[in-house]
């Protein structure tokens, strides 16, 4: 019965994101059940090609996402994958019209980090964050809005804003494991060798400025998603401030986290100020 192995595609998207990222299953548990699978879904698409090309080291990589791409459109084109979280994805893009122009543009740039190591302009540095982030958050918007594509057009810039922002707080969580293990410096114009305290904060302006753009949007959020988009925003902006508060050289040779106790502290803070509706 294809209903029976949908719910258990969607089922196994959710075990991705549980299992990869406890801080956003944490943020997805906040949305409105009506759209959390959805979101889970798209989390495990983005999240099983970001693994292809980061971390299956010794395998033949290129032919992994070239086929996960030609099995994903051989799912859209026939309505069903025995692969679940490609099946999962398949129905959440025809049920929120999520357009084809967005998942190539992530595909793009997932395939860039097979083949490219060093960004030094920063077009190649906005392109690669447009692909990998950006259009994440509009994937994601086009659940939130539920089919409002005038909501959607007031949101956009903001959503994609918010994406930039938690893909870059990543690049510089991640500045350890990009330079030394994946030999990757997404940074145009930073030497990450040297990697010092101007530079650094130079970046978490940036950041800062993609959060305040981006809260702008937030606060219009449907209802089924603002809490939830919140609950994300409070997390990236502590593990932020974390950084901004650690020393340059620790940065480049420490993986920044932020605790669990502390998450769970962050999401009672997010829970009171959004029912006091200070989030407005």
């Amino acid at each position: 019965m294809k209903q029976l192995f949908d719910e258990v595609s969607f089922k196994c998207s959710k075990l991705v994101t549980k299992n990869y990222s406890t801080s956003f299953s944490m943020a997805v548990y906040m949305l409105s059940p009506s759209i959390r699978d959805a979101i889970y879904s798209i989390y495990g698409f983005v999240r099983f090609a970001d693994e292809i090309v980061d971390s299956f080291h010794g395998f033949e990589k290129e032919n992994l996402i070239h086929d996960f791409e030609a099995e994903y459109y051989k799912a859209y084109d026939s309505g069903i994958s025995l692969n679940p979280i490609l099946n999962a994805f398949q129905i959440t893009v025809k049920q929120n019209n999520i357009s084809d122009d967005l998942i190539q543009a992530f595909l793009k740039s997932m395939k860039l980090d097979l083949t490219k190591s060093v960004y030094q302009s920063k077009s190649e540095y906005d392109e690669y964050i447009y692909g990998s982030a950006d259009v994440v958050g509009l994937m994601c918007l086009k659940v939130f809005v539920q089919g409002n594509n005038t909501k959607y057009d007031q949101l956009k810039d903001e959503a994609m804003r918010l994406g930039s922002a938690f893909q870059k707080v990543n690049f510089l969580r991640d500045l350890k494991d990009d330079n030394l293990v994946l030999n990757r410096n997404y940074f145009p114009g930073v030497d990450l060798n040297s990697f010092d305290e101007k530079s650094k904060i130079a970046i978490i302006k940036e950041i800062q400025e993609d959060f305040r753009v981006a809260y702008q949007g937030i606060i219009k959020l449907p209802i089924e998603a603002k809490f939830g988009v919140y609950t994300a925003f409070v997390y990236y902006k502590k593990l932020l401030k974390k950084l901004e508060n650690t020393p340059c050289h620790e940065i480049g040779t420490t993986r920044i986290r932020v605790s669990n106790y502390t998450k769970a502290g962050l999401l009672a803070q997010s829970f009171v100020s959004y029912k006091l509706k200070l989030v407005q």
